[in-house]
């Protein structure tokens, strides 16, 4: 089999290839039935040794899935989706048609990034030129194997071309980008600005999901005591433990409303539990030296830093739990370090949000106080607010934006004889 991500050196290998894709995105149009179908296969086949250990591919599967993606479509596009159209108000039509060809750069540190961006202009009917980052290489080979599997007749292969050059090479960017009508550009601050100020085509769209950070928060009923604390503590782990925190989604601080009657040191004991019964089900395979001395600095500095804090971890860098008080979020470590940090209410937590917020994990007992809570966070930027467990389940939209229709063009239709 040939690698199914290409090796490109040269502007002209990028221009050829955008051109065939364009072509078949212009003149061999596609179902979302279709496309659906291919998902479908392609979600039960990514299971087994090796994919089960790769972060990030049980959400894949659901993601893939008919029952996640046809909402999103119907609630993006309209009701007659299938059509590829929808009715608008009187006599007017509207149609809908795809970008043409969409550049992909996803970040380098989200295994399954470059397949989930794929995912949502393909949905569009759109041709893909998707740049796979080299560290991701060796994780994206199997999973576009099992898309090879899923898809015998090829349908999607020719939609779409997976290419990787060194990061460096400033003259393939730019070939990439002045060939593409449309981007979905992820990662961090200087990836971020460095794509943005490409020589893309005037008329390009360009949808980007730049970096950010996450919070959870939980009320007093919740962790001081209970029957669901233990539940609630899982939930959290699995969160922590997706993507060893790099991305956007992970939470970084736990923000915990104070209990006069509640231990936190009982409640840090508890989280505790379950995060060594996360580590045993999926411990780390490696680690980086640099992760490992700062997960070390982050504990020193924790802890020589105040009197008052604490801290919960194993001799090894697994993970950390850093107990302290506050409104204001830490700097964060990554690599499995939750800080954990009482506050008298939560709404002072909040209020501190400043837009970089991406998601707030709640554990809230009360449906008027978590309705309170999502009102002041989404005024203060947030634009996912979801339960503890939940908090990578990728959906639309995302960073507040739709993820399929910006990949889209709308056109409307007044009939001359209406």
């Amino acid at each position: 089999m040939s690698d199914l991500i290409q090796a490109v050196d040269s502007p002209r290998e990028i221009t050829q290839l955008a051109g065939r894709l364009r072509m078949t995105a212009l003149n061999q149009e596609i179902s979302p039935k279709t496309i659906l179908d291919i998902f479908e296969q392609w979600a039960a086949a990514l299971q087994g040794r090796g994919l089960d250990e790769t972060p990030g591919v049980p959400f894949l599967r659901l993601w893939l899935r008919r029952g996640t993606l046809e909402p999103i479509l119907k609630r993006e596009l309209g009701v007659d989706w299938p059509n590829g159209s929808r009715m608008a108000e009187g006599h007017s039509r509207f149609m809908v048609f795809p970008l043409g060809l969409v550049g992909h750069w996803p970040a380098g540190n989200i295994e399954i990034q470059s397949v989930l961006s794929m995912s949502c202009a393909l949905l569009g009917g759109n041709a893909c030129l998707v740049r796979v980052p080299s560290g991701l290489a060796a994780a994206t080979r199997p999973l576009l194997e099992k898309l090879e599997a899923a898809d015998p007749a090829g349908l999607l292969a020719k939609r779409v071309a997976w290419i990787a050059f060194d990061h460096a090479r400033e003259d393939l960017h730019q070939a990439m980008a002045q060939t593409v009508d449309g981007a979905m550009i992820w990662g961090g601050a200087e990836a971020v600005s460095h794509v943005r100020a490409l020589p893309f085509p005037h008329w390009a769209r360009l949808v980007v999901f730049g970096p950010r950070l996450s919070v959870a928060a939980m009320d007093a009923d919740v962790w001081k005591g209970g029957p669901d604390r233990s539940s609630w503590c899982r939930r959290l782990a699995r969160d922590v433990w997706q993507f060893e925190q790099q991305a956007c989604s992970s939470p970084q601080v736990l923000f915990l409303e104070r209990a006069p009657a509640g231990d936190a040191l009982e409640f840090v004991a508890e989280l505790r539990r379950a995060f060594e019964q996360e580590n045993r089900a999926h411990p780390r395979r490696d680690i980086h030296p640099a992760m490992t001395s700062a997960i070390c600095l982050a504990r020193a500095s924790w802890l020589l830093g105040d009197i008052t804090h604490a801290a919960s971890f194993p001799g090894t860098p697994d993970w950390t739990i850093l107990l302290g008080s506050g409104t204001g979020i830490p700097k964060p470590a990554q690599g499995r370090t939750l800080n954990v940090l009482l506050v008298d209410d939560l709404l002072d937590a909040i209020s501190k949000f400043d837009g970089n917020v991406q998601t707030l994990g709640l554990a809230i007992s009360d449906s008027g106080k978590e309705e309170a809570l999502a009102k002041a966070a989404g005024r203060r930027g947030v634009d996912r607010i979801v339960k503890l467990g939940r908090m990578h389940v990728f959906g639309s939209p995302w960073d507040g934006v739709d993820l399929i229709r910006p990949m889209v063009r709308v056109v409307r239709h007044v009939p001359s004889r209406s």
